[in-house]
């Protein structure tokens, strides 16, 4: 396994503002987004997830060198990010580094999530023989050297660093490791409105969100409804993990949630100064 302790910090273009990708940026998504590497599992929830879509808004080039927090064993987006990025980008994965955890089920699971992403870059070198990880430490994250990075994603963590009074620290090393321009592209389960850091139910506020970036000190630079699902009621009694993917109902209600969809979710773009 290839474990960076840090990102290269080559002659890349910083991440614009203006988001738009132009037509031939747009022709290698769309080759990404195609690619029979991507598991049918994976390419069902496009529809959900609408990463077409989502890597255009955020401005993602495939020149750019691209940090994803925590991407999990299924590599969803980095299936897309990797072999997007591959010849003249670079794709890089932070994952928790599991010797950090405390013994015991966290830790497995940060172990089985960082071997089962390294399992899928090593099943298709083709496309992910450039994709690299970085392991961090939750409690003092560092994702890379200081302005080293052009853009930074996270899809649906914010929850769980709030939960783990972690959330300050990881925008923190956000901003750090981007360059001066660079962007940081957030989605996650959006909340009708503030909720506790201790809150249960997976949703966050937008204006949240918003705040701990800023305090970090980002800017706000825009933001979607790709991902928004009016149908999505945000009031289940186990939370957003009722929803797809996660299905954590009772067998009789798998029509309701299915109808339903996957969660209402905000799509928020932020730069560094």
């Amino acid at each position: 396994m290839l474990v960076l302790a840090g990102c290269a910090s080559g002659p890349h273009t910083p991440a614009d503002s203006a988001a738009d990708l132009d037509a031939n940026n747009v022709t290698r998504l769309d080759a990404a987004l195609a690619g029979d590497w991507r598991s049918a599992e994976n390419r069902a929830r496009d529809i959900h997830r609408h990463p077409r879509e989502t890597l255009s808004f955020f401005g993602v080039r495939p020149e750019h060198t691209v940090i994803e927090i925590t991407p999990g064993s299924g590599a969803w987006y980095a299936e897309i990010l990797a072999p997007y990025l591959r010849d003249n980008g670079r794709y890089i994965a932070a994952v928790v580094d599991p010797a950090v955890v405390a013994e015991g089920r966290g830790r497995d699971y940060q172990s089985g999530q960082r071997s089962g992403l390294q399992a899928r870059f090593d099943a298709a070198p083709a496309q992910f023989d450039r994709a690299r990880m970085v392991a961090y430490d939750p409690a003092a994250p560092r994702l890379g050297p200081s302005n080293s990075a052009d853009v930074v994603l996270t899809f649906r963590n914010v929850h769980n660093w709030r939960g783990s009074g972690q959330a300050e620290g990881m925008f923190k090393a956000f901003y750090d490791v981007l360059r001066p321009g660079g962007v940081l592209g957030v989605v996650e389960h959006r909340a009708k409105a503030d909720v506790p850091a201790d809150d249960r139910s997976g949703y966050v506020g937008t204006a949240q969100v918003i705040a701990l970036a800023q305090a970090a000190g980002f800017r706000v630079d825009g933001s979607s409804e790709v991902n928004a699902n009016p149908k999505d009621t945000r009031d289940h009694p186990n939370g957003v993990w009722m929803l797809p993917p996660s299905n954590r109902h009772e067998p009789q209600d798998a029509a309701k949630y299915t109808a339903i969809g996957e969660s209402d979710r905000m799509t928020l773009r932020f730069v560094k100064p």
